[in-house]
């Protein structure tokens, strides 16, 4: 039985931001929101958020996890003070505890259960993770003997020179034995050069304590500034597309593309430079996306090709062909087959299998029926400003060149709308329907000229 408590309740003013450090993105999600996930298949009896800074903001943004406590750290006194919040939280529990920060957001779940097991199979009164830096700067640094058992931990701001000289560092994750812990936290003393109190003085006042060295360093890597978050962004970036090229996708210069680990690749799909995949967007096998692409929340089918094209929150079934310099926006959906070419944008459009728009085309509101032919041009006009409306085009209707239809508007199956026409009312099956004035032509006209003032 273990509790999860996560300590997110300071500002981060390094991030020199109005918005609590926890909550900056990463990857698509906020670093608190990392946090949290990576504890889920810990499956913990309770879990804990302790909160101080824009406290309503930050539980704002983590309501998608239900079984969040939350508890307030009105003034921020330090990592000691911050548990003990817990006290009246924790009273009479006697099982383990896991302390996280929330601004940690690269530690990996499997590397928290080794910490878990160690800590329980030697009954620890606490086990710390710790880490070998290159360059520990900015870190306390954790003293043990040859068995692991920590016997001294200091601060940075606190640290002698030699200390100093010491690359393992206390990652501030901790798992103490709940009684043991709870037993000292009252009696902590802010005697440095901070004046806080330290979660790590609890650490030396409780015994045995072992230190589990992280076997990747970077898991434990905070985030306190702009330029940590944009290292942790690249940490993450090599990671996600190390793990789908073993899974049988293709990145062609991988240094150019970026990809949220929320996205879903199958393999046999191949990405080209320059293209960026975000959030809840899944990708079938056989597709070529790219190059200069970006695809974001939504769903790409089997073999289909998107190039130099933006899709956000829309699907596209299998067979597909996108672009170049196509827009697909607001729950837009492209049929099996289509082809959706140069320079056009749908907006919450269902397009039917076998449909293509491959020109200059504007489709909002549209619904059409399988093999439509969208001519060069053609736009519906879905405003009329005031209210949205929606168009109807029919199977097998074909649009000419530079057509206006003006929504609320049906067009029946088999309809072929001349070009250049602006169609206001409904259009029955199997019909030619033109609208457009009769051209003239007047013989032997030259435009008059003026003589220009003297």
């Amino acid at each position: 039985m273990v509790v999860v408590a996560i300590l997110a309740a300071g500002r981060g003013t390094r991030m020199k931001s109005n918005l609590p450090k926890v909550l900056h993105s990463l990857g698509g999600r906020s670093l608190i929101e990392r946090v949290i996930e990576t504890v889920q298949p810990l499956s913990p009896s309770r879990q804990l958020l302790i909160v101080g800074y824009q406290a309503d903001e930050v539980k704002k943004a983590t309501l998608c996890f239900p079984d969040l406590e939350f508890v307030e750290q009105k003034v921020q006194l330090g990592t000691g003070h911050a548990i003990q919040q817990l006290l009246p939280y924790l009273e009479g529990y006697t099982g383990d505890i896991l302390v996280l920060n929330g601004d940690v957001p690269l530690l990996r779940t499997e590397t928290l259960k080794q910490l878990l097991q160690i800590h329980q199979e030697n009954r620890n009164a606490a086990t710390i993770l710790t880490a070998h830096l290159p360059e520990p700067q900015g870190y306390g640094r954790v003293f043990c003997n040859s068995d692991n058992i920590v016997q001294q931990i200091v601060e940075e701001k606190d640290c002698t020179f030699d200390q100093r000289q010491n690359h393992r560092i206390n990652a501030g994750v901790y798992c103490f034995r709940w009684p043991d812990l709870a037993e000292v936290l009252p009696h902590l003393q802010a005697n440095n050069a901070q004046k806080e109190y330290y979660l790590t003085d609890a650490v030396t006042q409780v015994a045995p304590v072992m230190a589990v060295d992280v076997e990747d360093y970077q898991e434990i890597l905070g985030i306190n500034d702009r330029l940590q978050l944009a290292s942790a962004w690249e940490i993450l970036q090599k990671r996600i597309k190390e793990k789908w090229m073993k899974a049988g996708v293709t990145f062609i210069d991988p240094a150019s593309i970026t990809i949220d680990d929320t996205v879903k690749l199958q393999p046999d799909v191949i990405i080209e430079p320059q293209t960026h995949l975000r959030g809840n967007t899944v990708i079938e096998t056989g597709c070529r996306i790219g190059p200069g692409s970006l695809i974001e929340n939504s769903h790409i089918g089997e073999n289909v090709t998107v190039l130099y094209s933006v899709i956000t929150d829309s699907i596209v079934q299998q067979g597909s062909q996108i672009g170049p310099y196509a827009h697909l926006r607001a729950r837009a959906e492209v049929g099996v087959s289509c082809r959706i070419g140069n320079f056009v944008e749908l907006k919450n459009s269902k397009l039917g299998a076998g449909t293509n728009a491959a020109h200059l085309s504007y489709l909002g509101d549209t619904t059409t029926g399988n093999q439509v032919n969208i001519g060069a041009g053609t736009i519906t006009a879905n405003y009329d400003g005031v209210k949205k409306h929606s168009t109807h085009i029919g199977a097998r209707t074909k649009t000419g060149a530079n057509s206006v239809l003006v929504a609320p508007i049906t067009l029946g199956n088999d309809v072929c709308v001349a070009a250049g026409s602006t169609i206001t009312e409904d259009v029955p099956d199997g019909c030619l329907v033109i609208a457009r004035q009769r051209q003239v032509i007047k013989p032997n006209w030259q435009m008059k000229t003026h003589k220009a003032p003297g």
